[in-house]
C-alpha cells in the first residue's frame, strides 16, 4: 500500500511540474505575437490618428499591453512618444541610452527605421513582468517621422 501511495504522489508531483512548465511557456510571448502587436498598433494609428493612438499605447492596462508585450513609439531623434510599460519615459530623449553591455540600441532602432523601415533589434533590458535583466528582441515599423515597436524577452 505504501508503495502505491508513494507512486501516486510521485506521479502527481511530476504532473504538477509539467503543468507549471507549460503555464510558464504560455506566459512568454513569441516574436510572431510581437509583430502582430506592432501591426495592430500601426493599424490603430491609421484609423484613429497618432495622438489618440499614443494615449492608448501608454495605458499600462490598455489593449496594447499583453504580458511582456507592450507598444512604444519614438521619433527619429530618439524622443519617446508613447510607452505601455513605463509612461514616465514619455517626452524623454533616449538617443544615447545604452544597455548593460554598452549597446546604443535606440540609435540602432533609429538607423533601422530610417534605412529599412522595419526589422528587429536585440539588446539587454529589464522585463516588466519578471523585473529581471533579460535579452529583448524588438520589432519595429516606421510611420512618417516616428516608429512603433514591441518585443519579447528571452532568458
Amino acid at each position: 500500500m505504501r508503495a502505491y501511495v508513494f507512486k501516486f504522489i510521485s506521479a502527481l508531483l511530476i504532473m504538477a511540474s509539467c503543468l507549471g512548465a507549460t503555464a510558464a511557456e504560455q506566459q512568454a510571448a513569441s516574436k510572431d505575437e510581437a509583430v502582430a502587436m506592432v501591426k495592430k498598433a500601426v493599424s490603430y494609428i491609421r484609423q484613429n490618428g497618432k495622438d489618440k493612438a499614443f494615449a492608448e499605447f501608454s495605458r499600462p492596462k490598455g489593449q496594447f499591453v499583453d504580458r511582456e508585450l507592450y507598444i512604444a513609439a519614438l521619433d527619429l531623434n530618439g524622443v519617446m512618444l508613447a510607452h505601455g510599460a513605463n509612461p514616465k519615459l514619455i517626452g524623454k530623449t533616449l538617443l544615447d541610452i545604452k544597455d548593460v553591455n554598452g549597446k546604443a540600441f535606440v540609435r540602432e532602432q533609429i538607423e533601422l527605421a530610417k534605412t529599412k523601415g522595419s526589422g528587429w533589434v536585440e539588446f539587454e533590458w529589464v522585463n516588466p513582468v519578471s523585473e529581471k535583466m533579460e535579452r529583448r528582441y524588438t520589432y519595429l515599423e516606421r510611420i512618417d517621422d516616428y516608429f512603433v515597436l514591441s518585443g519579447v524577452y528571452k532568458k
